[in-house]
């Protein structure tokens, strides 16, 4: 055969196979089909072990959590326990001040450190509008050859709802949680890391207003915006109203871990542009509230979560959602 022929022949063929290719992958609402092309080569080269359809899954996970993150426009506000009046009607929040002078009102949270208003500018940044799910962080273990966790109860038929994939993940670690995220990152090319503290209380309150808890409205509609006191079960992601930004599950399904160390006293010392959190600490920090926690006490946008960064299980009512690091749009 002609020598001459053989590009010719072979380049239909290339064609047909990129083609291929291409109509595998999936669509993205934010990414370029070059993009995630790239995510794909980045997949294959990392777990050539895996299997094809394991490789396609997490392609799948990474797309959508990049699809489902939220850009956040950043800005100024005052970070900390803003008060609320003494008696307040947790179903019609009104408008803050709601009609009293700032002094007059009372605490929202009389003992999480959070008394201490500080000015706080932050960059803009993206962050998820649904907290990690489960089976994401199934195949994020999967991909480090770790086993599944709490592989033992998985089979059993009376737990089998425990282990919902759209379930918010539940981390026995602080660590697993942003290695989690830097996953994330690693294989998508942009910067995801755990939101910080600051980030998540500003992204809570709509862009720093001043809301008191966490919803659409603001108040608590229960069953609608949040769950009811007496549903005891923890939900799959994204079953209530979001906030005003689209993010879901803000509070009473499960806390999010964020990236700061804890200190009671950081508040008082804590930098006015874009606070990344103490240097170093014994406890990690936690915020919103979870399946098992009264609303109206716990649900706020403020409240401040001191816990041991290491848990003793993989317990529901601890999640984590990630943020994108990058002040610009995808």
């Amino acid at each position: 055969m002609n020598k001459r022929l053989i590009p010719l022949l072979l380049s239909p063929m290339l064609l047909v196979g990129c083609q291929a290719q291409s109509q595998s992958l999936p669509k993205s609402e934010k990414l370029s089909p070059e993009k995630v092309a790239a995510i794909t080569e980045r997949i294959d080269a990392q777990y050539p072990k895996l299997s094809s359809e394991v490789r396609r899954q997490i392609l799948g996970a990474v797309v959508r959590s990049l699809d489902e993150m939220v850009f956040i426009e950043g800005g100024e506000f005052e970070m900390g326990d803003f008060g609320a009046p003494c008696d307040f009607d947790q179903t019609n929040m009104g408008t803050w001040p709601y009609g009293y002078e700032p002094d007059e009102l009372c605490p929202i949270t009389p003992a999480f450190d959070d008394d201490y208003l500080h000015q706080v500018r932050l960059s803009s940044y993206y962050l998820a509008s649904y907290q990690t799910r489960l089976g994401d962080f199934d195949l994020f273990r999967t991909s480090q050859g770790l086993p599944l966790f709490d592989a033992e109860y998985r089979n059993r038929k009376d737990l089998a709802g425990e282990f919902d994939p759209n379930k918010p993940a539940p981390p026995k670690e602080w660590q697993e949680a942003k290695d989690y995220c830097l996953w994330l990152g690693q294989l998508s090319g942009y910067p995801v890391d755990l939101p910080t503290e600051a980030q998540w209380e500003y992204a809570a309150r709509n862009r720093g207003q001043y809301m008191q808890f966490p919803t659409d409205t603001g108040s608590l509609d229960y069953g609608r915006n949040i769950p009811r006191d007496e549903d005891t079960d923890i939900h799959p992601v994204g079953q209530f109203a979001p906030n005003p930004l689209g993010l879901y599950d803000v509070a009473g399904n499960a806390t999010d871990w964020v990236n700061d160390w804890y200190d009671l006293d950081y508040y008082r010392n804590s930098p006015a542009d874009n606070p990344q959190g103490p240097t170093s600490g014994t406890l990690k920090t936690r915020r919103g509230s979870n399946y098992f926690e009264s609303g109206w006490q716990s649900a706020n946008t403020v409240r401040r979560w001191a816990d041991k960064p290491e848990q003793d299980g993989y317990y529901p009512g601890t999640s984590f959602r990630c943020a994108i690091q990058f002040d610009q749009k995808l």
